[in-house]
């Protein structure tokens, strides 16, 4: 889902004076989009963009979260109307386009970077609201929000964690692509507003004999730094596993080197066997949430949910929550935004003025192969952790 917000592209669709102004509305940071008037006694239409004729397991799930969502919801209607993206920009502009001829008063999706901010663009002058199911943060902004889970939330989360348990010192290894140095690039912002000192970078290619040749490097970056965490970008089906072998056999042992991850280290649960991840930390959303969630969903349709089903969930929690307050105004960017956030699948989550979002996330470890809480979700907004 990371894919990189190109104006050229935008500048190719349309004359360019239009073109630089909507890009500069759907993608500058800061800018918040309007909403149209809703009348709050009658159903509200809702489209949901999926990527039916892409990926049609996604696809239902979603549409099932969103529909188990609207069950719970306490009178509040709403119209929920599907479109498929077939999973690709161009129809996601066509669809989004036709979803607000048709009366969608919000758009919840797409599910790709590329068409969440096509479909922002199309209904731009609509002046009506995406949320997208992307955690790409450089689609955020103007009438396009993030619903996906961000590297710069997690880090922010770990480096304020790491810093109340005493950490001083943290080195940044991370992938040499795309995601890595946005990666990199949120752990540095992270630990520029913190406790923690940012002890310096290393960066490898992603293959084997990348991360085997960073090895070295990253020993002698810990050592002559002092520091005392290291904050991997790497995924458990990337560099993670070999790392968690290599760096110890080097000598960056996590009984005296935090391993701090800014991905999952519980999925698949394979990674729990691994000695060089025992004792690591990462985020995750609220366990018992989550959990209670997939039993839910399980239960209603027969199915596991898609793993990222329940942010179709959150969209419609949030937006029924909003309606539930009785205002024409409740779908404009700044009644989307409130301070006090939503309660979603996985916890407490809100969006920000700029498009991204926060969520209350726990901080785990592994030990004895098992995931265990050390540092347990937020409740509120108020609370520790923010």
């Amino acid at each position: 889902m990371f894919t990189v917000c190109k104006p050229v592209r935008k500048l190719a669709q349309a004359g360019a004076a239009l073109a630089i102004a909507a890009f500069l509305a759907a993608c500058e940071p800061g800018a918040i989009g309007g909403g149209p008037s809703i009348n709050t006694s009658k159903p509200v239409p809702v489209a949901l963009l999926v990527p039916r004729s892409g990926d049609a397991a996604l696809a239902q799930s979603l549409e099932n979260a969103a529909r188990l969502a609207m069950s719970d919801l306490q009178n509040v209607q709403i119209d929920l109307r599907v479109y498929d993206t077939a999973g690709n920009a161009g129809t996601a502009s066509t669809v989004a386009q036709q979803a607000v001829a048709d009366g969608a008063k919000i758009i919840i999706g797409p599910v790709y970077a590329q068409a969440a901010n096509a479909a922002g663009l199309a209904v731009l002058n609509s002046k009506v609201n995406v949320l997208s199911f992307s955690n790409n943060t450089s689609i955020a902004g103007g009438n396009v929000f993030v619903l996906g889970p961000t590297f710069q939330n997690t880090a922010n989360r770990l480096v304020n964690y790491a810093g109340s348990q005493g950490k001083t010192g943290t080195v940044i290894v991370h992938s040499n692509d795309a995601a890595g140095q946005q990666g990199r690039a949120a752990i540095a912002t992270a630990l520029g507003g913190s406790r923690v000192n940012n002890a310096g970078t290393v960066g490898y290619d992603r293959s084997q004999q990348g991360v085997i040749n960073s090895v070295p490097n990253i020993k002698a970056t810990v050592g002559s730094s002092g520091a005392d965490s290291i904050f991997l970008t790497a995924t458990t089906a990337g560099a993670l596993p070999l790392y968690s072998q290599l760096l110890p056999e080097a000598g960056v042992s996590p009984s005296t080197t935090q391993f701090i991850g800014l991905t999952r280290w519980d999925i698949p649960p394979q990674t729990l066997e691994l000695p060089g991840v025992q004792s690591g930390w990462f985020a995750l959303p609220d366990p018992s949430k989550a959990q209670s969630y997939r039993q839910r969903y399980n239960a209603t349709y027969g199915v596991a949910p898609h793993p990222i089903s329940g942010l179709a969930y959150d969209g419609i929690a949030a937006i029924g929550a909003l309606v539930g307050q009785g205002k024409s105004d409740a779908l404009t960017g700044a009644a989307l935004t409130q301070n006090a956030g939503f309660q979603g699948v996985g916890g407490i989550f809100r969006l920000r003025p700029n498009g991204t979002n926060e969520r209350g996330l726990a901080v785990a470890t592994i030990q004895n192969k098992q995931v265990v809480v050390i540092d347990p979700a937020p409740q509120s907004f108020s609370g520790a952790g923010f």
